[in-house]
């Protein structure tokens, strides 16, 4: 659904609310795919929210889940007793159910699982013994496979007794006796070729696999690479254990382009747009404590020279331009390192030359821009020393800014953080820093 469409049929919604034609909203609402619900529920207040929720058709009540925000699942879970959360994990893609089931009671679980087969929940606990950010936790276990010496024509039986393929199936995967992972057969050259050619004559043997241990971010670069639809999942003795789809492959990157964006904040991606004041005030003043922290770190510093801008005030009128020139020049290179960082460009074999290329670019940009300010500001001021002045501090906050715009998210990647995480606030601190007393101190020297 478009934002456009999402916003008419939101206010469609709440005008038949607010109307009292309840039987007209609740024929919108399931008449909309379990996604649409769900940005449906996130766009609206928390009491319009419950309405939505109790008008619906709670046959797809897991998909919905699985589709809000944590913080907004959380909140409909605790509305809902134990028999329609247990009736909620019913009909899920393993890979769903075991995202859901990590969100319910332990009591709750155990029931859910006590109520599948032998088979589905064998196949439910291997996914669950993996981290939900790994392949393994990305995995479905919902696969066809194959053994190399069969004709195509009896995989064509096979396929037509089974009836029906799971999703997103491009390839049928081949394996031996032993389960170990061969390769993949295309649907296309099972339905192309000649059916009397064996599977081994037409399987593609160098189809890539993905180790259950690969983070999420590596799995979403191999299928960007490789323009993938779906992949295998082995382990280190290459069983096959699963397989990931595209769609999985998705949500991981909308996931983590909405974090990243959101940490730099210091919100997570998971926050209730719609969230009651007090909590949302309470998250949000720890970081905006933070921020007055390191800006107190910067007046600190500019009032060790108190004495020098009382006797020279063009100082406090060109002060902010050092210290902005410094925040964005770094927040260019730190924005341009983190997504490095994502794409898994970055490594410590080329960080090295990295940091000195930034380096360049920030020394470059910073000279050229040095001479500008400090010509303008010699003619405004008519003094040429507060030129110099502030041309030598631009090149040094410029060139610290492109130092901590590459060392602060490689050194949040090795500490185990998220580079996107406070990068922003560390950066404006030391450029802040840097910037006014570099400045200062030059013109204490200088203009005193």
């Amino acid at each position: 659904m478009s934002k456009d469409s999402q916003i008419l049929k939101l206010n469609a919604i709440s005008d038949s609310l607010s109307s009292g034609a309840m039987l007209k909203a609740k024929l919108i609402l399931n008449g909309l795919h379990p996604a649409e619900i769900a940005r449906l529920l996130e766009s609206s207040p928390t009491r319009q929210r419950r309405l939505i929720w109790e008008m619906l058709d709670h046959s797809f009540d897991g998909e919905v889940l699985l589709e809000v925000g944590e913080e907004v699942r959380n909140n409909l879970m605790e509305s809902m007793d134990d028999a329609s959360l247990l009736a909620a994990t019913k009909g899920l893609d393993i890979d769903d159910l075991a995202d859901l089931l990590d969100e319910l009671p332990e009591t709750l679980v155990t029931q859910a699982l006590q109520g599948m087969d032998y088979q589905y929940r064998t196949r439910l606990e291997a996914v669950m013994n993996y981290n939900e950010d790994t392949a393994g936790g990305l995995m479905n276990t919902d696969t066809i496979t194959i053994r190399p010496d069969v004709t195509l024509d009896v995989v064509l039986k096979y396929l037509r007794l089974k009836k029906e393929i799971p999703k997103n199936t491009d390839n049928i995967i081949v394996v031996d006796q032993y389960n170990h992972f061969l390769g993949t057969l295309s649907v296309t050259n099972l339905l192309c070729a000649d059916p009397e050619k064996t599977v081994s004559e037409s399987m593609n043997k160098n189809y890539i696999s993905i180790n259950s241990d690969a983070l999420a971010n590596e799995v979403v670069n191999i299928f960007e690479d490789r323009d993938l639809v779906s992949a295998p999942v082995v382990d280190k003795n290459n069983i096959l254990l699963g397989r990931i789809t595209i769609d999985d492959v998705v949500d991981v990157i909308r996931e983590e382009s909405e974090s990243a964006v959101l940490n730099m904040a210091g919100l997570t991606d998971e926050e209730d747009i719609f969230a009651p004041v007090l909590p949302s005030a309470r998250r949000r003043a720890i970081w905006l404590g933070l921020n007055l922290i390191t800006a107190l770190i910067a007046s600190g510093v500019i009032s060790l020279f108190q004495d020098t801008i009382e006797k020279v005030v063009a100082l406090a009128v060109l002060m902010p331009i050092v210290a902005s020139m410094g925040g964005i020049a770094g927040s260019q290179t730190l924005t341009l390192v983190i997504r490095g960082i994502a794409l898994g460009n970055i490594s410590s074999a080329n960080s090295k030359s990295l940091l000195i290329k930034e380096l360049l670019v920030g020394l470059l940009n910073s000279l050229l821009w040095a001479c500008v300010i400090g010509v303008l500001s010699s003619y405004w001021f008519d003094n040429y020393l507060i030129g110099v002045v502030i041309g030598i501090a631009m090149v040094a906050n410029l060139v610290f800014a492109a130092l901590s715009g590459v060392l602060i998210p490689i050194i949040f990647k090795k500490i185990g953080m998220d580079p996107a995480l406070g990068g922003g606030v560390i950066l404006t601190t030391i450029t802040d820093v840097i910037g006014f007393f570099s400045f200062l101190a030059l013109g204490t020297f200088f203009l005193l």
